[in-house]
């Protein structure tokens, strides 16, 4: 079979198509023909050898994938440790959820990483709380314009969109936020601040990391929550001072996907409600860009080079 395969670590260029044998499902697992992968920014992190935890060359990335098990059904999944960049990946059976022919392949991944990843950074981490105001940086990502939609479902108050260029801003607004304002860390604060009347803010969502996310903690009010999920400017860990925190009753809270879908009722129930949202159009997952199998470094370039919005996706 087709398959994009990563033999050494570095960048795009490390991504090479070649041919592999189909992969044999074990106990427990499912054979699935793909449809789509989806390309995440963990993605790019595995390639180049920055990812949490041990990476075994060489690899097939891709850890979600939606197409056609054996017996026909449609399916949506995460892979079992990387894999979906190909015509074919096993996934956990348990794992496999039913999409609705309703909802397209694009939409069915953009929901279970970002769409995930959005429920839980906004519902289990931040805990938003009606009335509250959220900041959603990176707004147009496959996350941002997810949890811009989302923060609204959920009853959060004032939602402010911060975003690197005016056309990212402008689909911020389109999904729903209230005001979006430039992402760029130099006069962050004072830009967020004026968006929400001059008043700090409850809740940042951070993806970018670096100065963006020491920016986002400068606007938190009183028991406001700055939940970090991604270092998308390679920027390195900011520290934080402890102590700081605790003088103005702030908080830090970190989030990883992957444990968290390990934890009771984490996985399925969140992910039915996406469905059922994006089915009801309460929501609408954004595609930001359909590439060929052989065109996965460019759509990690493009990913790499914020030049994308929404969901990428590949499709063998």
């Amino acid at each position: 079979m087709r398959a994009i395969q990563v033999s050494r670590f570095g960048g795009p260029e490390v991504l090479a198509r070649v041919e592999v044998p189909e992969p044999v499902p074990g106990p427990g697992d499912l054979l699935v023909e793909v449809a789509a992968a989806g390309v995440n920014y963990a993605d790019t992190h595995r390639t180049e050898g920055s990812y949490g935890g041990p990476i075994e060359l060489p690899f097939i990335p891709g850890a979600e994938v939606v197409g056609r098990a054996a017996d026909g059904r449609r399916v949506l999944a995460p892979t079992l440790g990387g894999g979906g960049y190909a015509e074919f990946a096993v996934v956990a059976a348990d794992r496999a959820v039913a999409v609705p022919e309703e909802v397209g392949d694009g939409e069915a991944l953009a929901l279970l990483v970002q769409g995930l990843t959005a429920w839980h950074i906004l519902r289990s981490s931040a805990r938003v709380a009606p009335g509250e105001s959220v900041v959603v940086n990176a707004a147009a990502g496959g996350v941002g314009s997810l949890a811009v939609q989302l923060a609204k479902v959920f009853t959060a108050g004032r939602v402010i969109a911060a975003a690197s260029t005016p056309e990212k801003r402008d689909l911020a607004i389109r999904l729903g936020a209230d005001v979006a304002v430039d992402s760029a860390p130099d006069g962050y604060a004072d830009r967020v601040r004026a968006a929400n009347g001059g008043r700090p803010v409850d809740v940042v969502l951070d993806s970018t990391g670096g100065k963006t996310m020491l920016a986002g903690l400068e606007v938190l009010g009183g028991f406001g929550r700055l939940v970090t999920y991604g270092n998308a400017a390679r920027e390195g860990r900011p520290m934080v001072d402890a102590g700081s925190l605790a003088e103005s009753n702030r908080a830090v809270a970190g989030f990883w996907l992957r444990p968290a879908m390990e934890y009771p009722g984490a996985y399925h129930e969140p992910l039915a409600e996406l469905l059922r949202l994006t089915t009801t159009g309460a929501i609408r997952p954004l595609v930001g860009g359909t590439y060929a199998l052989a065109e996965a470094r460019r759509a990690h370039e493009d990913l790499l080079a914020r030049k994308t919005t929404g969901k990428l996706v590949l499709r063998p």
